[in-house]
This record gives C-alpha cells, structure tokens and sequence, in this order.
C-alpha cells in the first residue's frame, strides 16, 4: 500500500470544479476533498458526483464547516448524506470554536458529549468523522487531540494531521506521532507562521513528518504558495519527490 496523492478544493476557492479536476487530472493526482463551503454545498453533490467520475477523480473526504458544539447536531445526516453522493465515508468536521485551553471543564464536558453524540451518528450511518488538527478548535494540542481520542474511543470519530505553522518541527513529529493511529487525512503544506512557501524547499521536513505514518493515508495539497492554480503541478511534482 503506497500514500494517495489529492487536493483539498479550498485550495482553489476562485476556480470552478471542472477547472481543479482538469488540473488534478494534469498533475497525476488521483484523490479530491470537496469543500462544502464553494465548490460542493450538499444540493451540488449530484452533479459534483457526475463530474468528478468523467475525470477518474476519486472523492477521499468531504471536508465540512460543522463545528461540534457549534452547528446544530440535527444538521450533520444533511452533510452525511451529502459524502456519500461523493462516494466517501469521512467526512472533515471542526471540534469546538477556541482552543482547549480556553474550555472550562464545563464546557469541555459538554462539547465532549455532543462529540460522543455524533459519533454515535456516524457509527449508525457507517461514516467516520474526522476532526481537523487545526488552531481555535478543540484540537488545538497534542495532548488535547489524543484526550478526545481516547474518550470517544471509536474508529468512527478520528482525526486529520497537519503540521502547526507556528510550532516547531520537533513539536509537530510528537503530535504525529501520537496521532498517527487516529490519523486518516493528511493536509499537506509549507507554511511558516502565515507565510506561504514552495513545497520543494520543505522536502526533508516532510520526509520526517511522513515517517510518522503508515501508508494508507491521503496525502492532500492544501493551498499553493502563491495561489494560482497553474502551480499545482509543480507543487503535486516536489510531493512526488518527498516520497521517492
């Protein structure tokens, strides 16, 4: 089993579906994650569906903007539903609204709930909800992220990785490390602090980074470093390289 090499479609917010697929298609990448914000709301996932099997496009994950604690419960069957029209099971899912150091144990008792409770929901609809390793949710940490792994304990409620542009290279290894077992979708990236940089000036970093994980995970460009979508094939190109 080898890396699946894809795009996050965010990466391209101005650019329209038939555009990414058409230089996805050109940069001999073979995963996508839709967006449900621009380019793959749930009443477009038909036609999303249709256009994404013309170009031998396989959807890895339907990345969403549901925040547990946040968005109402009731509206995740719409986003499930919606992932599996895409042909996919994992969804992307944002854990809280502020990082875990500013839950109350309150607040933290609560949000963990509602997490057990979409859980729950996911296991009935045979889907996986993945929690993205992101700044301002509740997974925020290391420690945070692998303490909500453990208390939903469920292979249906896992998490992404990626790295953290404004810690360490030594830091982010422990949080792969550590989250690698939870670990479906990885975003890939070279970012420092909120400077955007080429992916090839950062191959040995993501060498080690890789090397935290086993190979049955989407490895998923994440933005380009100047944003045009003509990059992207130079940027699938330095990811190539990272894993030769």
């Amino acid at each position: 089993m080898s890396f699946k090499l894809g795009l996050c479609s965010i990466s391209f917010r101005k650019n329209t579906p038939e555009e990414i697929l058409a230089a996805m298609k050109t940069a001999g990448l073979e995963v996508i994650e839709w967006g449900s914000d621009i380019h793959c709301p749930p009443e477009r996932a038909e036609e999303i569906s249709v256009l994404q099997n013309q170009y031998g496009i396989k959807c890895c994950s339907y990345g969403t903007y549901f925040k547990i604690g946040v968005t109402p419960i009731n509206e995740l069957e719409k986003y499930i539903v919606t992932a599996k029209t895409l042909g996919t099971n994992v969804l992307r899912l944002w854990c809280g609204d502020k990082n875990s150091e500013d839950y109350t144990e309150n607040e933290k008792r609560k949000l963990f709930t509602l997490c057990k409770t979409a859980m729950e929901i996911a296991e009935a609809e045979g889907v996986t909800l993945c929690m993205e390793c992101h700044n301002n949710t509740y997974t925020n940490s290391k420690e945070s992220a692998l303490e909500l792994m453990k208390a939903i304990d469920s292979k249906h409620f896992r998490m992404y990785w990626q790295p953290n542009q404004f810690r360490s290279e030594e830091e982010n290894i422990l949080y792969a490390n550590l989250l690698s077992p939870y670990t479906v979708n990885i975003h890939v990236f070279n970012w420092n602090k909120k400077e955007k940089y080429p992916l090839r000036f950062a191959k040995d970093i993501w060498k080690n980074y890789l090397s935290c994980f086993d190979k049955s995970k989407n490895l998923l460009l994440e933005f380009m470093p100047d944003d045009r979508i003509e990059t992207l094939k130079t940027e699938a190109e330095a990811l190539k390289e990272i894993l030769q």
